[in-house]
Protein backbone atom coordinates (compact mmCIF):
# COMPACT_ATOMS: atom_id res chain seq x y z
CA UNK A 1 0.00 0.00 0.00
CA UNK A 2 1.27 3.46 -0.58
CA UNK A 3 2.05 6.13 1.26
CA UNK A 4 -0.33 9.57 0.83
CA UNK A 5 1.42 11.43 2.90
CA UNK A 6 5.33 11.90 3.80
CA UNK A 7 4.70 13.24 7.39
CA UNK A 8 2.13 13.28 9.03
CA UNK A 9 0.75 12.78 12.96
CA UNK A 10 -2.40 11.24 14.90
CA UNK A 11 -3.40 12.52 17.99
CA UNK A 12 -5.12 10.30 20.74
CA UNK A 13 -7.13 12.90 22.82
CA UNK A 14 -7.79 12.75 26.08
CA UNK A 15 -9.46 15.33 29.20
CA UNK A 16 -5.93 15.68 30.47
CA UNK A 17 -3.69 14.14 28.36
CA UNK A 18 -2.76 14.03 24.54
CA UNK A 19 -0.25 11.07 23.06
CA UNK A 20 0.64 12.39 19.78
CA UNK A 21 2.27 10.08 17.09
CA UNK A 22 4.65 11.72 13.98
CA UNK A 23 5.43 9.32 11.18
CA UNK A 24 8.01 11.18 8.82
CA UNK A 25 9.47 9.39 5.51
CA UNK A 26 12.67 11.48 4.61
CA UNK A 27 13.27 9.58 1.08
CA UNK A 28 9.88 8.35 -0.73
CA UNK A 29 9.56 4.86 -0.03
CA UNK A 30 12.12 4.69 2.78
CA UNK A 31 11.67 3.34 6.11
CA UNK A 32 9.30 5.44 8.47
CA UNK A 33 10.64 7.09 11.67
CA UNK A 34 8.39 6.66 14.20
CA UNK A 35 8.22 9.62 17.11
CA UNK A 36 6.21 9.07 20.50
CA UNK A 37 5.25 12.05 22.75
CA UNK A 38 2.97 12.91 25.29
CA UNK A 39 1.75 16.32 26.01
CA UNK A 40 -0.99 17.59 29.04
CA UNK A 41 -4.11 19.54 27.56
CA UNK A 42 -3.82 22.84 29.07
CA UNK A 43 -3.26 26.08 26.45
CA UNK A 44 0.68 26.13 27.10
CA UNK A 45 0.98 22.30 26.51
CA UNK A 46 -0.81 22.43 23.65
CA UNK A 47 1.31 24.84 21.88
CA UNK A 48 4.16 22.94 23.22
CA UNK A 49 2.37 20.11 21.21
CA UNK A 50 2.06 22.74 17.61
CA UNK A 51 5.61 23.64 18.01
CA UNK A 52 6.43 19.92 18.16
CA UNK A 53 4.32 19.20 15.24
CA UNK A 54 5.78 22.66 13.23
CA UNK A 55 9.18 21.15 14.19
CA UNK A 56 8.76 17.64 12.27
CA UNK A 57 7.40 19.49 9.31
CA UNK A 58 3.91 17.48 10.15
CA UNK A 59 1.65 18.64 7.02
CA UNK A 60 -1.78 16.40 7.75
CA UNK A 61 -2.81 15.41 11.40
CA UNK A 62 -6.04 12.83 12.74
CA UNK A 63 -7.18 12.98 15.68
CA UNK A 64 -10.21 11.35 17.07
CA UNK A 65 -13.55 13.29 17.56
CA UNK A 66 -13.75 12.48 21.67
CA UNK A 67 -16.23 14.57 23.15
CA UNK A 68 -15.53 18.03 23.39
CA UNK A 69 -12.18 17.76 24.06
CA UNK A 70 -10.64 18.09 20.59
CA UNK A 71 -12.27 21.37 20.23
CA UNK A 72 -8.96 23.05 21.62
CA UNK A 73 -6.53 20.86 20.31
CA UNK A 74 -8.47 21.55 16.36
CA UNK A 75 -8.79 25.51 17.06
CA UNK A 76 -4.37 25.53 17.49
CA UNK A 77 -3.90 23.37 14.87
CA UNK A 78 -6.21 24.59 12.48
CA UNK A 79 -4.17 27.93 11.13
CA UNK A 80 -0.43 26.28 11.23
CA UNK A 81 -0.98 22.12 9.84
CA UNK A 82 -1.94 21.78 6.55
CA UNK A 83 -4.42 19.58 7.04
CA UNK A 84 -6.02 18.99 10.43
CA UNK A 85 -8.43 15.80 10.06
CA UNK A 86 -11.29 15.30 12.76
CA UNK A 87 -12.01 11.65 12.40
CA UNK A 88 -14.68 9.65 13.44
CA UNK A 89 -14.34 7.24 16.13
CA UNK A 90 -16.44 4.32 14.17
CA UNK A 91 -14.31 4.98 11.32
CA UNK A 92 -10.69 3.44 13.28
CA UNK A 93 -11.60 -0.10 15.36
CA UNK A 94 -8.25 -1.21 15.99
CA UNK A 95 -7.45 -5.16 16.73
CA UNK A 96 -9.01 -5.93 20.19
CA UNK A 97 -6.91 -6.43 23.17
CA UNK A 98 -4.19 -4.27 22.07
CA UNK A 99 -5.54 -1.25 23.39
CA UNK A 100 -3.27 1.48 24.68
CA UNK A 101 -3.20 5.11 24.24
CA UNK A 102 0.47 4.91 22.45
CA UNK A 103 -1.11 2.30 19.99
CA UNK A 104 -4.15 4.13 19.34
CA UNK A 105 -1.89 7.06 18.28
CA UNK A 106 0.20 4.76 16.26
CA UNK A 107 -2.99 3.58 15.01
CA UNK A 108 -4.39 7.33 13.86
CA UNK A 109 -1.08 7.87 12.65
CA UNK A 110 -0.90 4.70 9.83
CA UNK A 111 -4.38 5.15 8.74
CA UNK A 112 -3.77 8.85 8.15
CA UNK A 113 -1.09 8.33 5.87
CA UNK A 114 -2.24 5.73 4.07
CA UNK A 115 -5.51 7.78 3.29
CA UNK A 116 -7.97 4.71 5.26
CA UNK A 117 -10.05 7.29 6.57
CA UNK A 118 -11.88 10.15 5.27
CA UNK A 119 -11.70 13.59 7.76
CA UNK A 120 -15.73 14.80 9.08
CA UNK A 121 -17.13 18.07 8.38
CA UNK A 122 -15.83 21.08 10.76
CA UNK A 123 -17.31 24.19 9.54
CA UNK A 124 -15.55 27.62 10.02
CA UNK A 125 -14.95 29.36 13.29
CA UNK A 126 -17.63 31.98 12.43
CA UNK A 127 -20.08 28.94 11.65
CA UNK A 128 -18.92 26.63 15.11
CA UNK A 129 -19.91 30.22 17.01
CA UNK A 130 -23.32 30.28 15.89
CA UNK A 131 -23.93 26.73 16.24
CA UNK A 132 -22.71 26.97 19.53
CA UNK A 133 -25.66 29.49 19.99
CA UNK A 134 -28.32 27.97 18.37
CA UNK A 135 -27.81 24.55 19.94
CA UNK A 136 -27.77 26.88 23.53
CA UNK A 137 -30.91 28.63 22.42
CA UNK A 138 -32.66 25.33 21.82
CA UNK A 139 -31.27 23.73 24.62
CA UNK A 140 -32.86 26.46 27.26
CA UNK A 141 -36.42 26.86 25.39
CA UNK A 142 -36.52 22.65 26.24
CA UNK A 143 -34.97 23.58 29.74
CA UNK A 144 -38.13 26.32 29.20
CA UNK A 145 -40.54 23.67 28.66
CA UNK A 146 -39.73 21.02 31.37
CA UNK A 147 -40.23 24.13 33.79
CA UNK A 148 -43.95 24.68 32.55
CA UNK A 149 -44.22 21.17 33.16
CA UNK A 150 -42.64 20.88 36.19
CA UNK A 151 -44.86 23.80 37.57
CA UNK A 152 -48.02 21.77 36.20
CA UNK A 153 -47.13 18.88 37.86
CA UNK A 154 -46.78 20.09 41.52
CA UNK A 155 -49.90 22.57 40.87
CA UNK A 156 -51.72 19.00 40.20
CA UNK A 157 -50.01 17.79 43.86
CA UNK A 158 -51.88 20.20 45.15
CA UNK A 159 -55.24 19.66 43.89
CA UNK A 160 -55.39 22.55 41.42
CA UNK A 161 -56.37 21.98 38.10
CA UNK A 162 -55.73 25.45 36.57
CA UNK A 163 -54.33 24.06 33.09
CA UNK A 164 -58.09 22.25 32.33
CA UNK A 165 -59.74 25.14 32.49
CA UNK A 166 -57.02 27.86 31.25
CA UNK A 167 -55.35 26.83 27.82
CA UNK A 168 -51.85 27.83 29.46
CA UNK A 169 -50.91 28.14 33.13
CA UNK A 170 -48.91 31.11 32.27
CA UNK A 171 -51.36 33.33 30.75
CA UNK A 172 -51.69 36.26 32.36
CA UNK A 173 -54.53 35.71 34.31
CA UNK A 174 -52.84 32.51 35.66
CA UNK A 175 -49.84 34.40 36.97
CA UNK A 176 -51.77 36.59 38.44
CA UNK A 177 -53.56 33.35 40.25
CA UNK A 178 -50.21 31.31 40.75
CA UNK A 179 -48.30 34.53 42.48
CA UNK A 180 -51.79 34.99 44.99
CA UNK A 181 -51.15 31.62 45.80
CA UNK A 182 -47.89 32.34 46.74
CA UNK A 183 -48.11 34.84 48.77
CA UNK A 184 -50.85 32.83 50.96
CA UNK A 185 -54.57 33.13 49.32
CA UNK A 186 -56.12 29.84 48.76
CA UNK A 187 -59.96 30.80 48.84
CA UNK A 188 -61.08 30.01 45.23
CA UNK A 189 -63.91 32.60 45.15
CA UNK A 190 -61.07 35.11 45.70
CA UNK A 191 -58.29 34.08 43.22
CA UNK A 192 -60.96 33.21 40.48
CA UNK A 193 -61.78 36.73 40.25
CA UNK A 194 -58.79 37.34 39.20
CA UNK A 195 -59.15 35.76 36.26
CA UNK A 196 -59.03 38.42 32.91
CA UNK A 197 -60.76 38.21 29.21
CA UNK A 198 -62.32 34.97 28.26
CA UNK A 199 -61.14 32.73 30.91
CA UNK A 200 -64.03 35.36 32.65
CA UNK A 201 -66.52 33.11 31.25
CA UNK A 202 -65.04 30.36 32.61
CA UNK A 203 -65.53 31.56 36.45
CA UNK A 204 -67.79 28.95 37.71
CA UNK A 205 -65.42 26.10 36.55
CA UNK A 206 -62.30 28.28 37.83
CA UNK A 207 -63.21 28.28 41.22
CA UNK A 208 -63.74 24.61 41.38
CA UNK A 209 -60.29 23.88 39.77
CA UNK A 210 -58.54 25.95 42.44
CA UNK A 211 -60.19 24.21 45.21
CA UNK A 212 -57.15 22.22 46.48
CA UNK A 213 -54.44 21.90 49.69
CA UNK A 214 -52.06 24.43 48.45
CA UNK A 215 -49.81 24.38 51.30
CA UNK A 216 -46.40 26.84 52.38
CA UNK A 217 -44.23 24.42 50.41
CA UNK A 218 -46.16 24.35 46.96
CA UNK A 219 -45.64 28.14 47.06
CA UNK A 220 -41.65 27.79 47.92
CA UNK A 221 -41.50 25.39 45.20
CA UNK A 222 -43.56 27.44 42.51
CA UNK A 223 -42.06 30.90 43.68
CA UNK A 224 -38.42 29.35 42.85
CA UNK A 225 -39.86 27.57 39.12
CA UNK A 226 -41.68 30.75 38.35
CA UNK A 227 -38.20 32.93 38.89
CA UNK A 228 -36.15 30.68 37.04
CA UNK A 229 -39.11 30.59 33.83
CA UNK A 230 -38.75 34.56 34.41
CA UNK A 231 -34.67 34.35 33.97
CA UNK A 232 -35.12 31.40 30.98
CA UNK A 233 -36.88 33.96 29.15
CA UNK A 234 -34.37 37.00 29.51
CA UNK A 235 -31.75 34.70 28.46
CA UNK A 236 -33.89 33.65 25.08
CA UNK A 237 -34.45 36.72 24.34
CA UNK A 238 -30.61 37.81 24.86
CA UNK A 239 -29.71 34.35 22.93
CA UNK A 240 -32.10 35.04 20.03
CA UNK A 241 -30.54 39.28 19.36
CA UNK A 242 -26.78 37.45 19.49
CA UNK A 243 -28.07 35.03 17.09
CA UNK A 244 -29.39 37.49 15.05
CA UNK A 245 -26.79 39.34 15.03
CA UNK A 246 -24.48 36.92 14.50
CA UNK A 247 -26.08 35.61 11.31
CA UNK A 248 -26.52 38.93 9.73
CA UNK A 249 -23.48 37.89 7.21
CA UNK A 250 -25.52 34.77 6.07
CA UNK A 251 -29.17 36.82 5.98
CA UNK A 252 -29.78 36.15 2.18
CA UNK A 253 -29.44 32.18 2.95
CA UNK A 254 -31.79 32.44 5.69
CA UNK A 255 -34.34 33.69 3.46
CA UNK A 256 -34.09 31.39 1.28
CA UNK A 257 -34.37 28.57 3.48
CA UNK A 258 -37.50 30.27 5.01
CA UNK A 259 -39.35 29.99 2.04
CA UNK A 260 -39.54 25.77 2.45
CA UNK A 261 -43.05 24.49 3.61
CA UNK A 262 -42.42 23.65 7.40
CA UNK A 263 -39.10 25.88 7.58
CA UNK A 264 -39.64 29.05 10.04
CA UNK A 265 -37.26 31.73 10.18
CA UNK A 266 -35.49 30.48 13.46
CA UNK A 267 -35.41 26.78 12.06
CA UNK A 268 -34.13 28.43 8.78
CA UNK A 269 -31.46 29.80 11.16
CA UNK A 270 -30.34 26.59 12.89
CA UNK A 271 -30.15 24.71 9.50
CA UNK A 272 -28.00 26.98 8.17
CA UNK A 273 -25.81 26.95 11.98
CA UNK A 274 -25.31 23.18 11.50
CA UNK A 275 -25.14 22.10 7.20
CA UNK A 276 -23.34 25.79 7.23
CA UNK A 277 -23.46 28.35 4.09
CA UNK A 278 -21.20 26.48 1.73
CA UNK A 279 -22.39 23.66 -0.11
CA UNK A 280 -19.37 23.03 -1.70
CA UNK A 281 -17.78 20.78 1.18
CA UNK A 282 -20.38 18.13 0.08
CA UNK A 283 -20.48 16.83 -3.56
CA UNK A 284 -23.98 16.37 -4.73
CA UNK A 285 -27.41 16.82 -2.11
CA UNK A 286 -27.04 12.92 -1.51
CA UNK A 287 -24.02 13.49 0.12
CA UNK A 288 -25.51 16.06 2.37
CA UNK A 289 -28.44 14.08 3.08
CA UNK A 290 -25.71 10.88 4.39
CA UNK A 291 -23.90 13.03 6.36
CA UNK A 292 -26.72 13.83 8.26
CA UNK A 293 -27.70 10.56 8.49
CA UNK A 294 -31.56 11.18 6.83
CA UNK A 295 -31.26 8.30 3.63
CA UNK A 296 -31.38 4.31 4.33
CA UNK A 297 -27.77 3.06 4.69
CA UNK A 298 -26.54 0.19 3.20
CA UNK A 299 -26.23 -3.54 4.27
CA UNK A 300 -25.39 -5.93 0.72
CA UNK A 301 -24.09 -9.39 1.94
CA UNK A 302 -23.57 -12.43 -0.55
CA UNK A 303 -25.05 -10.28 -3.16
CA UNK A 304 -28.39 -10.06 -1.22
CA UNK A 305 -29.30 -6.53 0.35
CA UNK A 306 -31.09 -6.97 3.97
CA UNK A 307 -31.73 -2.98 4.34
CA UNK A 308 -29.86 -0.15 5.67
CA UNK A 309 -31.19 1.25 8.94
CA UNK A 310 -30.66 5.24 8.89
CA UNK A 311 -27.58 6.59 10.77
CA UNK A 312 -28.36 9.04 13.40
CA UNK A 313 -25.93 11.85 12.41
CA UNK A 314 -26.17 14.98 13.88
CA UNK A 315 -29.01 14.94 16.70
CA UNK A 316 -29.02 18.56 16.71
CA UNK A 317 -29.69 18.31 12.68
CA UNK A 318 -32.16 15.66 13.57
CA UNK A 319 -34.05 17.81 15.80
CA UNK A 320 -34.41 20.71 13.56
CA UNK A 321 -35.82 18.60 10.84
CA UNK A 322 -37.80 16.84 12.88
CA UNK A 323 -39.63 20.16 13.63
CA UNK A 324 -39.70 21.46 9.99
CA UNK A 325 -41.15 17.94 8.68
CA UNK A 326 -44.03 17.69 10.94
CA UNK A 327 -44.61 21.32 10.00
CA UNK A 328 -44.20 20.38 6.17
CA UNK A 329 -46.49 17.76 6.77
CA UNK A 330 -49.61 19.84 7.73
CA UNK A 331 -49.30 22.77 5.34
CA UNK A 332 -51.68 22.28 2.61
CA UNK A 333 -51.20 21.64 -0.90
CA UNK A 334 -47.82 21.34 -1.24
CA UNK A 335 -45.67 19.09 -2.38
CA UNK A 336 -43.83 17.72 0.95
CA UNK A 337 -47.20 17.68 2.51
CA UNK A 338 -48.10 15.12 -0.31
CA UNK A 339 -45.23 13.22 -0.10
CA UNK A 340 -45.66 12.67 3.71
CA UNK A 341 -49.47 11.45 2.90
CA UNK A 342 -48.24 8.89 0.22
CA UNK A 343 -45.66 7.26 2.45
CA UNK A 344 -47.40 7.16 5.76
CA UNK A 345 -50.35 5.20 4.13
CA UNK A 346 -47.68 2.56 3.04
CA UNK A 347 -45.09 2.71 5.09
CA UNK A 348 -46.30 4.56 8.47
CA UNK A 349 -45.35 7.65 9.56
CA UNK A 350 -41.77 7.49 11.03
CA UNK A 351 -40.30 6.74 7.69
CA UNK A 352 -42.88 9.25 5.60
CA UNK A 353 -41.05 11.74 8.32
CA UNK A 354 -37.77 10.96 7.22
CA UNK A 355 -38.46 11.08 3.50
CA UNK A 356 -39.75 14.42 4.50
CA UNK A 357 -36.51 15.38 6.48
CA UNK A 358 -34.58 14.46 3.10
CA UNK A 359 -36.83 16.26 0.24
CA UNK A 360 -35.94 19.15 3.14
CA UNK A 361 -32.28 19.04 3.02
CA UNK A 362 -32.32 18.10 -0.29
CA UNK A 363 -33.74 21.34 -0.98
CA UNK A 364 -31.66 23.41 0.85
CA UNK A 365 -28.48 21.89 -1.24
CA UNK A 366 -29.95 22.96 -4.07
CA UNK A 367 -31.01 26.17 -3.17
CA UNK A 368 -27.89 26.99 -0.81
CA UNK A 369 -25.80 26.15 -4.35
CA UNK A 370 -27.89 28.04 -7.21
CA UNK A 371 -28.81 31.25 -4.78
CA UNK A 372 -32.62 30.53 -5.88
CA UNK A 373 -35.94 30.45 -3.03
CA UNK A 374 -37.89 27.29 -3.06
CA UNK A 375 -40.01 26.06 -5.93
CA UNK A 376 -42.93 23.51 -4.65
CA UNK A 377 -44.09 20.94 -7.17
CA UNK A 378 -47.65 21.25 -5.55
CA UNK A 379 -49.41 18.38 -4.51
CA UNK A 380 -50.51 16.95 -7.51
CA UNK A 381 -46.77 16.49 -8.40
CA UNK A 382 -46.92 12.40 -7.46
CA UNK A 383 -50.81 12.30 -9.66
CA UNK A 384 -49.22 14.36 -12.89
CA UNK A 385 -46.08 12.21 -13.28
CA UNK A 386 -48.18 9.01 -13.80
CA UNK A 387 -49.83 7.77 -17.00
CA UNK A 388 -53.01 9.48 -17.02
CA UNK A 389 -54.86 6.51 -18.99
CA UNK A 390 -53.59 3.68 -16.78
CA UNK A 391 -53.82 5.84 -13.59
CA UNK A 392 -58.06 6.29 -15.06
CA UNK A 393 -57.76 2.19 -15.07
CA UNK A 394 -56.36 1.53 -12.13
CA UNK A 395 -59.46 3.79 -10.45
CA UNK A 396 -62.19 2.11 -12.45
CA UNK A 397 -60.92 -1.46 -11.60
CA UNK A 398 -60.93 -0.22 -7.63
CA UNK A 399 -64.13 1.36 -8.17
CA UNK A 400 -65.65 -2.34 -9.73
CA UNK A 401 -64.57 -3.86 -6.86
CA UNK A 402 -66.64 -2.06 -4.43
CA UNK A 403 -69.90 -2.92 -6.43
CA UNK A 404 -70.00 0.50 -9.25
CA UNK A 405 -70.14 0.75 -12.56
CA UNK A 406 -67.97 3.21 -13.86
CA UNK A 407 -67.24 4.56 -17.14
CA UNK A 408 -64.78 7.20 -17.91
CA UNK A 409 -64.87 9.86 -20.67
CA UNK A 410 -62.18 11.68 -21.38
CA UNK A 411 -62.28 15.59 -22.50
CA UNK A 412 -61.16 16.60 -25.38
CA UNK A 413 -58.35 18.67 -25.27
CA UNK A 414 -59.28 22.37 -26.07
CA UNK A 415 -57.55 24.05 -28.69
CA UNK A 416 -54.79 26.05 -28.28
CA UNK A 417 -54.51 29.37 -30.13
CA UNK A 418 -51.89 29.71 -32.54
CA UNK A 419 -50.90 33.05 -34.25
CA UNK A 420 -52.21 34.29 -36.95
CA UNK A 421 -49.63 34.39 -40.35
CA UNK A 422 -48.05 37.52 -41.37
Amino acid sequence: MEAQVARCAGLDVHKDEIVACARITTVPGGPVEVLLHTFGATTRELLGLRDWLVSLGVTRVGMESTGIYWKPVYHILEDVIGECWLLNARHMHNVPGRKTDAADAQWIAELVEYGLVRPSFVPPQPVRELRDLTRYHKAQIEERTREVQRLDKFLQDAGIKLSSVSSSILTVSGRAILESMIEGTTDPEVLSELARGRLRAKIPALREALNGFFTGHHGLIIGEILAKLDYLDEAIDRLSTEIDRVIAPFEAKVALLDTIPGVDRRTAQCLLAEIGPDMSVFPTAGHLASWAGRCPGQHESAGRSKGGKTRKGSKWLRLHLHEAARAASRTRGTYLSAQYKRIKANRGAAKARVAVEHSILVAAWHMLSRGEPYQDLGAGYFTRRQDPDRHAQRLAAQMNSLGYDVVFTKRPTPPTDTPKAA
